[in-house]
């Protein structure tokens, strides 16, 4: 057997992003989705590769979370939300029309799609230098702003830049760039 065969070639591929996604700190859900592997053959690898070899890595149980609450609940999280869903769209996972609706271009995960997710969350991790949002939050904002119910993009009006807002919450049409700088500025001008 040889690794360069094309027979290989897509078992490379679901080997390497499940190795990507555990370093991640993906759930064993999100996992599957992308690669198709089962959840034991996920379970082995992360046991065989990195249990009991120093790797400080977390392994979260449960659902991934569905909640949209956290994406703007303050502005530096709306903040870091608009970076990954406009990195989304660089990695050509979204797309977003003249009406401002946001698409997914993929049908349904596939090792691809989960390749260019990480590429999409590592470089995130890079831009901001405490990152609010884990990987499974990411993967949840790029499912939750695809279907434009509860979250939308929003156009400022100072600024004209899109951030993600709560779709049933008020806007005063102020982007979290701009709010963070009304804060610092108003804190500048206080005599207190």
């Amino acid at each position: 057997m040889r690794l360069t065969d094309d027979r290989y070639a897509t078992e490379r591929n679901q080997f390497e992003l499940v190795m990507r996604m555990i370093l991640l700190e993906a759930r064993t859900g999100t996992i599957r989705d992308c690669t198709g592997l089962s959840d034991d053959r996920i379970r082995k690898t992360f046991a065989t590769y990195f249990r009991g070899r120093g790797a400080a890595l977390r392994r979260r149980r449960g659902k991934s979370p569905q909640q949209i609450a956290f994406f703007v609940k303050n502005p530096v999280n709306q903040l870091q939300a608009g970076t990954l869903v406009a990195l989304f769209c660089t990695n050509l996972l979204l797309r977003i029309d003249d009406k401002r609706r946001v698409h997914s271009c993929w049908p349904r995960p596939d090792v691809e799609f989960g390749h260019r997710l990480c590429r999409a969350y590592e470089t995130y991790c890079l831009l901001h230098a405490r990152p609010q949002l884990s990987f499974e939050w990411a993967w949840n904002l790029l499912q939750n702003i695809a279907r434009n119910d509860e979250l939308t993009l929003s156009r400022c009006d100072q600024c004209a830049a899109y951030y993600v807002q709560d779709t049933y919450a008020l806007d005063d049409g102020t982007c979290p760039s701009c709010a963070i700088e009304n804060r610092c500025s108003r804190r500048r001008s206080s005599p207190f």
